[in-house]
């Protein structure tokens, strides 16, 4: 069994740096995936109730008979929710769908509506017990400063789209210094960019006996970057857990650095567009 090192969160906190996403998983595959992730080494789920799969991670978590204790569940709010008097009734929706008493991580999913409100109701429910800590998700700089300037609790992540294509370097600095752990969507770019093809990373896995994604995985985690990368296949599930054997070289670092162009991959969360659709979505 893989053992994932941990990274503390401001409130004292651990995180297993290395996690399993769902996102994009449908419902009816969710629980055999999560099942799958558990049984080679996964002890950091990462859901969000706007994925509509939280039953199916519940069912997976309680089917394998690992100790609660020993699991961090991490799940979000959509903007549907967002505002003092509903952010509670989400959370205690989100629990019930997965079966648990508490998550390990609450994450606001995306900057809009009244985050604020949700954020108060957040504070409380983290008094409560029903978190162990609350956090953010796709929050630029100025939202991000904002909200810590107006409220009583820092978040203790920011998840944000952070993979070899962009980079978001000089925000995980200002994270740091803030206290806010950095936490990566997205680290292969859905294989845009041809990511997976890539002269630079494909020449660096080649030196490693590593595959690129095994690659871009430890370029993450020696940045301190918390990672959540997704697989419906078992095989690369446990592929991607086996980063912890190796390390890149500084030079490797360097190469990678250059491949930065200061984009997203998928869409600017500041577009009017995107905002509207976003903040406006509804999910069933």
């Amino acid at each position: 069994m893989v053992t994932v090192p941990d990274v503390t969160l401001n409130n004292g906190v651990e995180v297993p740096i290395l996690g399993f996403g769902v996102y994009q998983i449908e419902p009816a595959d969710t629980e055999r995936c999560v099942t799958d992730a558990l049984e080679v080494g996964y002890r950091h789920i990462d859901t969000a109730a706007a994925y509509c799969n939280e039953e199916e991670v519940g069912r997976a978590i309680r089917s394998a008979g690992i100790a609660r204790e020993d699991l961090f569940v991490t799940t979000k709010i959509w903007p549907q929710d967002a505002g003092d008097a509903a952010a509670g009734a989400a959370l205690d929706a989100s629990l019930r769908r997965l079966g648990l008493d508490y998550v390990d991580l609450y994450l606001i999913h995306q900057p809009y509506g009244d985050y604020y409100g949700s954020w108060r109701s957040m504070q409380r429910s983290l008094e409560a017990g029903k978190t162990r800590a609350i956090g953010v998700s796709n929050f630029h700089p100025d939202r991000l400063v904002d909200l810590i300037d107006h409220n009583e609790v820092v978040p203790a992540v920011n998840q944000i789209e952070t993979h070899p294509f962009y980079q978001r370097a000089e925000y995980q600095d200002q994270m740091t210094e803030l206290g806010v752990q950095i936490e990566s969507w997205g680290p292969f770019a859905e294989g845009r960019g041809g990511l997976f093809t890539h002269p630079v990373l494909a020449a660096i896995a080649e030196e490693h006996h590593r595959s690129v994604a095994q690659v871009v995985l430890r370029w993450l985690l020696q940045r301190g970057v918390v990672v959540i990368p997704k697989s419906v296949h078992r095989e690369r599930m446990a592929e991607n857990l086996d980063v912890f054997s190796f390390s890149l070289t500084d030079h490797d670092m360097e190469r990678i650095a250059e491949l930065d162009t200061g984009k997203s991959a998928f869409f600017d969360h500041r577009d009017p567009g995107m905002t509207h659709f976003l903040g406006t979505h509804r999910f069933d």
